[in-house]
């Protein structure tokens, strides 16, 4: 396991970030993203988590909901990883994952695009 300090994960995770496109970043709405050590349920193969109404599933009554959430775990993705290039790589992978939750992109819809 590499170990990359939380600020520095953090750092990258907004990096992952400033990678999405303008246009697409512009679309996200109503959305918070931290970082967190280790899921709630102890599951240590959970990278990242997206908790909320994604776009796609907003109507009228949304109004003044509390934001969604993504949540990216650190330790998961340091363990899985061998060096900083892997975690830049994973942390990029799983920002981008989660965020195609936010606009109403399931699971198996990422795997047919290539994202695990």
């Amino acid at each position: 396991m590499i170990d990359v300090p939380l600020q520095q994960f953090e750092d990258l995770v907004g990096q992952a970030l400033d990678g999405i496109p303008d246009d697409l970043a512009a679309l996200l709405q109503n959305v918070v993203i931290v970082v967190e050590d280790e899921a709630p349920n102890d599951d240590p193969d959970l990278l990242g988590l997206y908790s909320g109404t994604p776009l796609t599933e907003r109507d009228s009554s949304y109004f003044g909901a509390l934001p969604d959430c993504i949540t990216i775990f650190r330790l998961p993705l340091l363990e899985m990883c061998e060096s900083l290039d892997e975690v830049i790589e994973e942390v990029r992978i799983t920002v981008v994952h989660e965020i195609a939750h936010h606009f109403g992109i399931d699971d198996d819809r990422l795997h047919e695009l290539g994202y695990e």
